[in-house]
């Protein structure tokens, strides 16, 4: 199946606008990509952050009409400062191969690969996860998320409790699953995370195992692991309430953690934890303890 991919580029405070006038034109897809290379700052809780000059990507299935709405699109922007209003029709394979060859297998510690469909891995002693582009962040090609699929590939994770806070894609919770774990909570605030947290499970044939729940509708459990894999300003604020999801002695992992930013993460969470020097990748890096 072909596509239509509408994109424009606004300041931040319009991208938001941009993005309900697409869905509510009918668009299957809305996202984000810096229109100037710079990158995303953090943001504050509950919060989406976006790019100064952002470049707005929204796609339509083919009966849609890219006249008509380029034609409303003026209309309600007439007076908003936009560029590079491009209209293209998107084939499934085009999109396909630009993806493959960007994402290949990768293998994290000596137990863990990591895939797109088709490109499968058997190797004794191993296991592996099949993760295809979907609605939201996660395929392990970003260090924070590397750096927590290296730590699950190295720790034995059998027949334990797992709380994925802040799961996005899923891939730490059916990651933790695949290698051993009883049970993962996915808890995430954003409902397309759990959407494709769900598909990746069904994916991987672990969907039993996984439970998906919004944040708001999150009822505080103690787990024998709780990987949050999110930001260091949300990590510092939500530091008391993460700490009361670990059962004691039970193992903590964090990451989203710039490399300046370690010590005051670390801070928030010594009193409770005895926490490993910070492993680094580029300018990233994972904090993880055991509860004391």
């Amino acid at each position: 199946m072909a596509w239509h991919q509408i994109s424009v580029v606004s300041d931040e405070a319009l991208a938001s606008d941009l993005s309900d006038f697409f869905s509510d034109l009918g668009a299957v897809s809305v996202t984000y990509m810096s229109a100037e290379s710079k990158p995303v700052y953090e943001p504050n809780i509950g919060e989406t952050r976006i790019w100064e000059q952002t470049k707005t990507i929204a796609l339509f299935e083919l009966d849609a009409s890219p006249e008509l709405i380029h034609g409303l699109f003026s209309q309600k922007f007439a007076d908003k400062i936009t560029s590079d209003w491009h209209a293209e029709v998107l084939a499934d394979q085009t999109w396909e191969r630009s993806w493959m060859e960007h994402y290949k297998p990768m293998k994290f510690g000596q137990r863990l690969w990591v895939y797109p469909s088709g490109q499968e891995q058997e190797e004794s002693g191993t296991v592996s996860l099949v993760l295809d582009p979907g609605l939201a962040f996660g395929t392990g090609t970003h260090p924070t998320t590397a750096l927590c699929l290296e730590w699950l590939a190295s720790h034995d994770v059998t027949g334990k409790t797992v709380i994925d806070f802040g799961c996005g894609s899923g891939i730490l919770a059916v990651a933790a699953v695949l290698l051993g774990a009883k049970q993962a909570i996915a808890v995430d605030i954003d409902p397309q995370a759990l959407i494709a947290t769900v598909d990746n499970a069904q994916k991987n044939n672990v969907e039993a195992k996984i439970k998906t729940v919004l944040a708001e509708d999150f009822t505080p459990v103690a787990a024998d692991l709780v990987l949050a894999n999110i930001l260091a300003k949300p990590l510092i604020e939500l530091s008391e309430n993460i700490t009361s999801l670990v059962k004691n002695d039970g193992q903590l992992v964090l990451s989203g953690i710039l490399k300046e930013q370690a010590d005051q993460v670390n801070a928030a969470y010594q009193h409770a934890f005895t926490i490993q020097p910070a492993s680094i990748q580029d300018d990233w890096c994972r904090l993880d303890g055991v509860k004391k």
